[in-house]
């Protein structure tokens, strides 16, 4: 069967998306600079990854839920 007997579909061609997310980890204050959700077992090295309703560490497994 060839190729164009499939039809014309296919893969979209990727298109790279705006990174406005870049500093959202850190806090600035002036000329301070603060990290923002680091996991209280890790240590400041780990960052927590913030959900719906949750943050977690991928590393430890530590969880906190917020309350609605």
């Amino acid at each position: 069967m060839a190729k164009d007997a499939k039809g014309s579909g296919g893969k979209k061609p990727h298109k790279n998306k705006p990174t406005s997310k870049k500093y959202s980890k850190y806090k600035i204050d002036g000329d301070k600079i603060t990290r923002e959700r680091s996991c209280p077992r890790c240590g400041m090295g780990v960052f927590l990854m913030k959900a719906n309703n949750r943050v977690y560490c991928g590393k430890c497994h530590y969880t906190e839920f917020s309350k609605k």
